[in-house]
């Protein structure tokens, strides 16, 4: 009898101390733009369209257009660090005390090369301050405060080191750049309950980083975008295209895979590139000669090769589990990219024979629609509607409601006295239980 009482008294123990977990439900707007429902043609409605915070969205029945609700402007406090945290890594020097550049007059140049790829950070600094202009860019969706009592969200500019606040609301008000996929990778485990802008998840435990509080934004594409591009089904004479590191380690084995399978397909380019010397003029050569261009894991799940091939309208295929994509919760990406399981990818001929086999309408279908929405990927200084910049505001913007039930939640017991008590140890069984 003794041992039974033990027994029944933890079960009740254990049920009473269970909590869910506040971000196990999904919390983000059920929106669905940017999606066909006939399969072949670039679809949106705006009825099909709802959104908990009324921030500007992606609508169905409008070319690809994004509509503007000019009502909504996110509140962004940024800390005036001392510039050896932000534009004085560009070795940018101030007319006396000034902690930013007039970026009206003279903006900081930002390295080439690979850095580019991971200037996300530089682009939204920009977009911050030129928020506070007289004349602003109209494409605007964020707007710089100086109290930070009245922002919707706080914004850490790129730096390391932090002032970070754990004594009110422990961060989780906190907006921070982390595009690199090294970006702080002491410091994250620390800066977790913040919201975090990357490129994707791949070395971040799913505590510390996840879909449900964090942003995915695009790379910066390395490869110029292809205007006026008037090219055909039949003028891209290479039907698919990879060129980067091909022996990568743990998730991007599947590169060595594929290229033992595929480097004898008279009509597949696949090998081995990088950007020295004239390689990414190459590589544009190469991408806007091809219809499909790989997008395959390697050390991440992610690259700025995806971004590439928007540019370039070569059609996407993404040989990636793990990947996660910019602003997914508002585009639909099966519409533009072809997603290929790594496990059938690996087999022999599978992949190509599914390549060959997708007709001349499809692929002409999902080239229009990458030119459709390319701009969506674009950075430009002062931003433009609904450009990159704006669409990472926009994610942000979603991720508000969700910021704020933590915040809720966190502060529960904010008046009650603080408790003593560890713990519940044992549940008296009541009068009539037995």
């Amino acid at each position: 009898m003794t041992s039974l009482l033990f027994v029944l008294s933890w079960f009740f123990v254990m049920q009473s101390t269970y909590h869910p977990n506040p971000m196990e439900y999904n919390l983000i707007p059920n929106s669905k733009p940017l999606s066909a429902s006939d399969g072949s043609k670039y679809q949106m409605t705006k009825q099909n369209v709802e959104s908990s915070f009324g921030n500007r969205k992606l609508v169905k029945h409008d070319g690809g257009k994004c509509h503007q609700n000019d009502e909504l402007v996110i509140k962004v406090y940024m800390y005036d660090l001392p510039r050896e945290f932000h534009f004085g890594l560009l070795d940018w020097k101030p007319n006396g005390n000034s902690v930013w550049p007039d970026v009206r007059n003279n903006i900081p140049g930002y390295p080439g090369g690979l850095n580019l790829q991971h200037s996300i950070e530089f682009w939204l600094t920009l977009d911050i301050l030129a928020s506070e202009f007289p004349q602003a860019p109209k494409a605007r969706t964020v707007i710089r405060v100086q109290n930070s009592s009245e922002a919707d969200i706080i914004y850490v500019p790129f730096f390391s080191s932090l002032s970070y606040n754990r004594y009110s609301k422990g961060g989780k008000d906190h907006l921070i750049l982390a595009h690199h996929p090294n970006s702080m990778l002491e410091a994250r485990m620390k800066l977790w309950p913040a919201t975090f802008i990357l490129s994707d998840f791949g070395r971040y435990p799913p505590k510390v980083a996840n879909v449900e509080k964090d942003v995915i934004a695009p790379y910066k594409h390395l490869i110029p975008s292809y205007l006026n591009d008037k090219s055909t089904f039949d003028s891209r004479s290479t039907l698919l295209y990879f060129q980067g590191a091909i022996y990568r380690k743990d998730g991007g084995l599947a590169r060595q895979e594929l290229f033992y399978l595929l480097k004898n397909e008279k009509d597949v380019h696949f090998s081995f590139g990088s950007i020295q010397k004239d390689g990414i003029k190459k590589a544009t050569e190469g991408i806007r000669a091809s219809k499909f261009c790989l997008n395959i894991a390697g050390d991440t799940p992610s690259s700025n090769r995806l971004f590439d091939a928007i540019a370039s309208h070569c059609v996407p295929v993404i040989i990636s589990d793990a990947i996660e994509l910019p602003y997914e919760d508002v585009i639909d990406y099966s519409e533009f990219c072809i997603f290929v399981r790594t496990v059938d990818a690996i087999k022999e001929n599978f992949l190509i024979n599914f390549i060959r086999g997708i007709s001349r309408e499809e692929w002409t279908r999902m080239w229009n629609m990458l030119k459709e929405i390319e701009h969506f990927f674009e950075f430009h200084f002062p931003s433009k509607e609904n450009d990159a910049i704006q669409m990472i505001w926009q994610a942000v913007a979603r991720k508000l409601p969700a910021i704020r039930l933590k915040l809720n939640r966190h502060g529960r017991f904010s008046r009650s006295p603080p408790s003593t008590e560890k713990g519940l140890r044992s549940i008296p069984s009541p009068r009539n239980f037995w």
